[in-house]
């Protein structure tokens, strides 16, 4: 019987999309971030919906841009093959200065084709 509770997982077993992602989006790398995504994926971010690799470039465009912060991968999950949450530790000048967000991913074929991130 399976629960599709999330089981926590070591963080160098996230499949290496997420991997890539995450270490792209850290380093302000877009070109590289962007190549992660599905040509029809959706970010959920901040209480906004991106649609599309030119809306989700747009959006880590601006991200990297309007605080500095830290990330620290602090933890992994896995729900099945296609169903992940990293959380993320970030320290910064934004509102409130730290957050734990979790990004939770849902893949397709090895790419991403949704991503929700939410504290």
């Amino acid at each position: 019987m399976h629960d599709n509770q999330p089981r926590t997982i070591a963080l160098d077993a996230l499949p290496e999309v997420i991997t890539r992602y995450l270490t792209a989006h850290r380093s302000h790398d877009t070109a590289t971030a962007v190549t992660a995504f599905t040509g029809d994926a959706t970010v959920v971010d901040d209480g906004h919906t991106y649609a599309g690799t030119a809306a989700i470039e747009g959006w880590l465009d601006r991200a990297a841009t309007e605080f500095t912060y830290t990330v620290q991968l602090t933890d992994a999950r896995e729900t099945d093959a296609d169903h992940y949450i990293a959380t993320q530790h970030l320290e910064g000048d934004f509102p409130g200065g730290t957050v734990d967000l979790h990004y939770r991913f849902t893949l397709r074929a090895g790419l991403v084709e949704r991503l929700v991130i939410e504290p």
